[in-house]
């Protein structure tokens, strides 16, 4: 297991049915797939979860999980990034990482510890709102990105970004 963490049986996965191992970390990812699903109105098919992205910085190489990753009309709308504790440490990787998922500028980034949520505008950086109950429905996520202009992220600047989220998620944090 890696992190030493405590596992409670075995689960299945709201979004993709498949059995997982119970910890404490996977009962608040599980609500928020519920949240996603059943008050926010996606389709579990719009859900993509625990995605692995390889992030390169320099010559490291690791592999990160994005939890939930929203894709609408063919673009990633929204990532969710799962972490216990502070949310103020998981602002500026999530970011990072919305940068890098794919070749532009996701237009919604939500840091979350299964309590509560910021939800922060990926163009500009800033906090839109606060609380899981903030999080964007659908059809406000379809308003949304009606809006963005999905910039596409410079080369440079996917190299800046990975380094903060090796920084930040790799380097940053404790393997036991």
């Amino acid at each position: 297991m890696g992190k030493g963490y405590l596992v409670l049986g075995e689960l299945t996965d709201y979004i993709t049915g498949k059995t997982i191992k119970a910890t404490h970390d996977e009962r608040y990812r599980q609500k928020l797939a519920r949240l996603l699903v059943d008050d926010k109105g996606y389709q579990k098919n719009e859900i993509k979860v625990r995605h692995q992205l390889l992030v390169n910085a320099g010559d490291k190489r690791s592999v990160i999980n994005v939890d939930f990753m929203v894709t609408l009309s063919g673009r990633i709308c929204m990532i969710i990034k799962y972490g216990p504790g502070s949310l103020v440490t998981r602002r500026r990787p999530a970011l990072a990482v919305s940068r890098l998922v794919s070749g532009y500028q996701v237009p919604v980034v939500v840091v979350s510890n299964g309590e509560d949520a910021e939800i922060i505008d990926g163009s500009t950086g800033k906090i839109i709102s606060h609380g899981l109950d903030s999080i964007p429905s659908k059809l406000e996520i379809l308003e949304i990105s009606g809006h963005a202009g999905f910039t596409s992220i410079s080369e440079k600047q996917a190299m800046m970004e990975a380094r903060i989220v090796y920084a930040f998620e790799i380097d940053g944090s404790c393997s036991i």
